[in-house]
């Protein structure tokens, strides 16, 4: 049976000498502890070892034939957070040379010769500090990922410049806000940005409720608490989210699916700014700042009956309407490129590119969820990706319009006028042209490197490099990139 210690990736420690009698004692002295021990005998070979597997700690003697280990300390702490622990070996009696590889960066020093305890002990240090720092890094991480979900108004188009302007006109009041647009707009991207930017609200709590998830019977409750015994089931005093978010702001999700009973409620705990809990008689003062948000017509509501025109106007004091995803379509490359970094720290996926035909083809879509949607195939798609860029194959077959429509034309979805061949009866030459105009743009979009276009292809470069010389592209771009002239 595999124990999880086995499971789990070893500890990888690499020790840098060049007296091969050393590098040989402490491995010896560090082998029985389970770790995966390299050697180097200089900073050139280190240099290899550490760019093709970055160790956990690195064990470095400061005399070394070509460059001090000093030298390299430097070099190793321009990588940042990422830099490994490096514990130096120093000569008997080089004091001076050790405070200065601990002012330059190192974690410890040990001065020859040391006993193996010690070696283990200042080793075991290490690789704790190691462990410590990744925990509070991925911590680091972790929080940055919640708080870029919860999210910031994400794009540079006109519609969400003006809704910026909105809410920085109205954070810093207490005025009621009804925030309109479609579902999955992020309209409570909007109330939590109104909360975050308000001086005197953001260090109260943000509560959000989803008016529409809740049945009729509960959201009363839900809302304004209930005392023991109110109800069959009310076992002890509840408080509602009025109370929960007194001090910050209470975000009403699709107000418009709230019932007469408690939109009479909501109204007069707006103007008193007091509760009642049900079953109980106490008058309880809030200091909540409602925000609330619909994508139903409100004004059809009240005309048919089913929204009262005197909360209407007590909620609508400011009106800050979002644009669908697809008024806003300059917004979906730094959307789709934000929640690709997001679905890439949340589920552990490899980082990828999103090639330039799969971003013109999530540009063109019409999303009819909105963000909410561009989000969900992003995730959709890095999960299922195979290559190492997010391709167009790789996108839902809605969004990447891989159904064929019968039109005379062959041409890509993602740029149906420049790629467009005339359709011949020679098909073999219609598809000719078509893959010479394709891999073309590939070619220009990546700025003529072929190792990049063949990656945004999902081609091996040499498979790439063959099909230029049969269409006839090898002369054209083989000066972009000289080092693979000889394979063109």
């Amino acid at each position: 049976m595999t124990s999880k210690k086995d499971q789990r990736e070893a500890v990888r420690i690499l020790i840098v000498d060049d007296e091969e009698a050393a590098r040989y004692g402490m491995r010896r002295a560090l082998g029985g502890a389970g770790y995966e021990i390299a050697e180097a005998g200089s900073i050139d070979a280190a240099r290899v070892f550490v760019s093709a597997k970055l160790p956990d700690l690195i064990l470095l003697d400061v005399n070394l034939p070509g460059a001090s280990g000093l030298d390299f300390l430097r070099e190793l702490a321009q990588t940042g957070e990422q830099s490994p622990l490096v514990v130096m070996i120093t000569a008997y009696g080089s004091e001076r040379m050790a405070v200065e590889a601990i002012k330059t960066g190192a974690y410890d020093y040990l001065s020859k010769p040391f006993e193996v305890d010690e070696l283990r002990l200042v080793v075991k240090n290490a690789l704790e500090t190691t462990r410590l720092r990744r925990e509070n890094q991925s911590l680091r991480q972790r929080i940055e990922l919640e708080a870029a979900q919860r999210g910031t108004l994400i794009g540079n188009s006109e519609a969400i410049r003006r809704v910026r302007a909105m809410i920085e006109k109205v954070a810093e009041t207490d005025a009621t806000v009804l925030v309109r647009g479609e579902s999955g707009t992020g309209k409570e991207l909007v109330a939590r940005e109104l909360h975050e930017r308000s001086t005197s609200r953001r260090s109260g709590t943000f509560v959000a409720v989803n008016c529409a998830a809740l049945p009729s019977e509960l959201i009363e409750s839900e809302l304004f608490g209930h005392e023991k015994g109110a109800f069959t089931g009310a076992a002890a005093r509840r408080r509602g989210k009025f109370e929960q978010a007194d001090g910050g702001t209470l975000f009403l999700d699709e107000i418009g699916d709230m019932s007469a009973n408690v939109q009479a409620k909501l109204l007069r705990a707006l103007e008193e700014r007091r509760i009642e809990r049900l079953g109980g008689s106490e008058s309880i003062p809030v200091n909540v700042r409602i925000v609330s948000a619909t994508h139903r017509p409100l004004e059809q509501e009240i005309a048919a009956g089913n929204f009262r025109a005197d909360l209407f106007y007590r909620l609508q004091v400011v009106t800050i309407e979002v644009a669908p995803l697809r008024e806003r379509r300059e917004d979906i490359p730094m959307l789709a490129e934000s929640f690709a970094r997001q679905a890439e720290q949340r589920y552990s996926l490899p980082a990828r590119a999103i090639s330039p035909p799969a971003l013109r083809q999530l540009v063109e879509y019409n999303w009819p969820g909105n963000v909410r949607e561009l989000r969900n195939a992003i995730e959709r798609s890095l999960i299922l990706a195979e290559g190492e860029v997010l391709a167009a194959r790789d996108l839902p077959a809605e969004i990447s319009k891989r159904e064929s429509h019968g039109t005379e034309t062959l041409a890509t979805a993602q740029d149906t006028g420049a790629l467009a061949v005339p359709f011949t009866s020679d098909f073999r030459e219609d598809r000719r042209e078509f893959e010479r105009r394709y891999i073309a743009r590939c070619l220009e979009e990546s700025g003529g490197n072929v190792t990049r276009a063949a990656s945004i292809l999902g081609m091996h470069r040499q498979s790439l490099q063959h099909k230029l010389r049969e269409l006839g592209l090898a002369r054209r771009y083989v000066s972009v990139e000289p080092d693979e002239a000889q394979d063109i």
